[in-house]
């Protein structure tokens, strides 16, 4: 089935009428709308995530299958243990979200010829961030930031977007660190959106579209811990 065009008319755009079960297992739900903070959040809550942007058009992604972590059943190999063990990072959360987001724009993805995450991308997620809904995690050594990854949080489910890391293992020990946060406060899953190497080897699993709107409906439970920021309450956790 072909993508829905959704015209920019500046105002927050539902997706929640945009059926993904006839959309193969790529899922370009949609081309177009915008970035306005409750088209974002409508977006994530319906399972669409902007992917790519492409002749100024942000496309709409609802992959089948999908890429997800559940907390409980997060690996930690030995080398990562050996990274915990050495204390080789320091972590934060919510620390720099403006420096996480333009860290992860300048990183260059394998087969990408560019980065797709522009200034406009940038700018509405950081104002999710300033909404309390977007949240970025960070690896330190000493006062250098190294790693980290942002993502979107709504109800008891967090939205990864990206990750960067120029130290090996500081991206993924950021995650851990994540994931462990988000345990404790009882997520039920992280979206991981698609299939990577490095997200498999955490333990991250793909399931069926189905079964992940399923589990996204049951995750929008309101939580505690949406719309504020998670700076002090990470620390208190360390």
């Amino acid at each position: 089935m072909a993508p829905v065009f959704i015209p920019n008319t500046g105002v927050p755009i539902d997706f929640s009428q945009c059926s993904t079960e006839e959309y193969g297992p790529e899922g370009i739900v949609a081309i177009g709308a915008n970035f306005h903070p409750q088209t974002l959040l409508n977006a994530y809550s319906s399972g669409l995530f902007p992917w790519y942007i492409y002749d100024g058009f942000p496309h709409w992604f609802s992959p089948d299958p999908r890429m997800v972590l559940f907390p409980q059943h997060l690996k930690l190999s030995k080398s990562m243990r050996n990274v915990f063990n050495q204390k080789k990072f320091n972590y934060t959360c919510d620390a720099c979200f403006d420096r996480v987001i333009e860290a992860c724009a300048n990183t260059q993805r394998k087969n990408d010829v560019t980065t797709w995450i522009d200034q406009d991308f940038i700018e509405a997620y950081t104002q999710l961030h300033q909404f309390g809904f977007a949240h970025s995690f960070e690896a330190w050594q000493g006062e250098v930031l190294v790693g980290g990854l942002y993502g979107v949080s709504i109800g008891e489910v967090f939205f990864g977007e990206s990750m960067f890391s120029t130290m090996a293992n500081a991206s993924k020990a950021a995650f851990i660190k994540a994931v462990r946060f988000l345990s404790l406060h009882q997520f039920k899953m992280i979206d991981c959106q698609v299939y990577s190497d490095h997200l498999s080897s955490l333990g991250a699993i793909p399931i069926s579209r189905g079964d992940f709107q399923s589990m996204l409906a049951q995750g929008m439970k309101p939580s505690p811990l949406t719309g504020i920021h998670w700076k002090d309450l990470f620390a208190d956790l360390k």
